[in-house]
């Protein structure tokens, strides 16, 4: 595997910004690359951090590095700040940069594969977020997504927050007492896809049933089962931290070792 520290201009940021990259070295054997295919562009996993976390994250808090050799999947990390993966209220233009720069940036960078059926995104709560508005916004772009202790609905989080929290949240969303059916609303997203038809990509979700955002997590489960959403859903004992979120990135790259 190759590890890149990743420093580059943002032209929708419009200053300097920065991504960790996992690459393998391509061999027989390895389930991301075909058998003999020595040299193929591998699958892409764009893994995405949570909110008090930055690119660097999940290569310090996890064996992700180790987890991804085994499977030979390319894995992009990028740095959004405290974004929520939106165009901020008050800030920059964050979905904007995660949705149509960042992928390419990174297909002219690296030797990855642009197929929708080796291309996933997965994160942890901010993160969870990020990617089922990616997977819901795009749905022929990404195969799979993954929610690790998501945080998928702000209207709830935001009713629960402390004074600091909720003015971050507004500088973010702005009036979130009108972010229902909005844009950055994954419940009306989803709706949406539902009503239209779509299929969505094949949907991982997971959350400790000691975590704070536990509740909304089962709120959203069951709305996406309501709705035939091709969903998979575990829980565990666990809280809102680096343990669980291990064992959840190790399942997830379990369930895609049947799909790469």
């Amino acid at each position: 595997m190759a590890l890149i520290s990743c420093d580059f201009f943002s032209e929708v940021l419009g200053f300097s910004t920065a991504m960790t990259v996992i690459l393998p070295r391509p061999s027989k054997g390895q389930i991301g690359v075909q058998e003999g295919a020595l040299g193929g562009k591998p699958p892409v996993l764009y893994l995405l951090h949570g909110y008090s976390d930055n690119h660097t994250a999940w290569l310090r808090y996890s064996s992700i590095e180790r987890y991804a050799a085994k499977l030979g999947i390319a894995v992009v990390m990028p740095n959004v700040h405290l974004s929520y993966y939106t165009d901020m209220k008050s800030g920059g233009k964050y979905w904007t940069f995660i949705s149509e720069e960042l992928p390419s940036v990174v297909e002219s960078f690296f030797h990855i594969s642009t197929k929708r059926t080796r291309t996933f995104v997965a994160g942890l709560s901010m993160g969870g977020y990020g990617a089922f508005k990616l997977a819901f916004t795009y749905p022929d772009r990404f195969a799979g997504a993954a929610s690790f202790s998501g945080g998928l609905d702000i209207l709830s989080m935001y009713r629960k927050a402390t004074k600091q929290q909720k003015k971050l949240l507004k500088n973010t969303f702005g009036d979130i007492e009108k972010l229902p059916g909005s844009f950055n609303d994954l419940y009306s997203m989803a709706h949406n896809l539902y009503e239209e038809g779509v299929k969505s990509p094949m949907l991982y979700q997971c959350c400790g049933t000691d975590d704070f955002l536990y509740e909304d997590n089962l709120r959203f489960r069951d709305f996406l089962k309501q709705r035939d959403f091709n969903l998979f859903y575990e829980e565990a004992p666990g809280t809102h931290d680096w343990n669980f979120w291990d064992m959840a990135i190790q399942r997830y790259l379990l369930l895609l070792s049947g799909t790469l």
